[in-house]
């Protein structure tokens, strides 16, 4: 019952259709946009699998089912005229056609009065994974070294020198400075906690999807997880086999 109410207050198109975007539940980025009738949005709110309606086949369409590259559903969200969705997903491979990771990496401008469309590849769209480009970039140049690359040729000690420095700045700051300078601080720990993580060959995306699996855990129950996980390892790494000799 509570279905059929929601789509009868859904704004569907005069083909009985609306558009969907899919959008990463953890990065934020945009993955794609299609279109989805009742019956597809019912479809992903059963099964939790990114379903859409294709206008050149005529029927529904579960993303993935034949490439495998499925996305994962967390939520719908509904817009404020109730005439398009939003997918939250957890994408499995990418998302375009073209083998792209997102169906947006075409750039639009204005050129001499005219819209044009260039097929050069943009950026990432979020700020988070466009520094990650900067960061492999410095990390790979062979030009004059910058500071980015004197601390991923200085190896994980130095890294790891300036990112307990960054932190007791920022530590510093929360205790007795401005407002500004936490966020100046701040910012110098999650740069050098990204050049850490490259220099393991890690995306903050991991990080990111390990705040997702803790969330709704109580921080003490987490860290006594750990606790419980380290013991375990450490007790199988002193039986005879495990890593140590006795």
């Amino acid at each position: 019952m509570a279905l059929k109410v929601v789509e009868t207050m859904l704004e569907f198109d005069e083909n009985a259709l609306l558009p969907v975007v899919a959008q990463d539940q953890l990065t934020g980025e945009v993955r794609m946009v299609a279109y989805a009738n009742a019956a597809a949005i019912r479809h992903t709110l059963e099964t939790g699998r990114a379903t859409f309606f294709s206008r050149s086949r005529k029927e529904l369409w579960v993303k993935g089912l034949t490439s495998g590259n499925a996305m994962d559903v967390s939520s719908v969200l509904v817009d404020c005229d109730a005439d398009c969705l939003v997918y939250l997903v957890r994408p499995h491979g990418p998302s375009c056609h073209t083998g792209a990771p997102t169906c947006f990496f075409r750039r639009l401008s204005l050129d001499d009065d005219k819209l044009a469309i260039h097929d050069d590849e943009v950026p990432a769209s979020t700020l988070l994974a466009r520094l990650e480009i900067v960061l492999d970039a410095r990390r790979s140049s062979s030009a004059a070294k910058s500071y980015t690359k004197s601390l991923f040729d200085g190896g994980p000690s130095k890294i790891g020198e300036k990112l307990r420095e960054e932190a007791d700045e920022l530590s510093r700051a929360i205790d007795g400075e401005t407002d500004d300078r936490v966020t100046s601080e701040a910012a110098d720990v999650l740069f050098h906690v990204m050049v850490a993580l490259k220099s393991r060959g890690l995306s903050i995306t991991e990080v990111l999807r390990e705040l997702e699996r803790r969330s709704g855990t109580s921080g003490h129950d987490e860290k006594r997880s750990r606790a419980t996980a380290k013991s375990g390892e450490s007790e199988t790494s002193e039986k005879p086999g495990g890593g140590k000799s006795s």
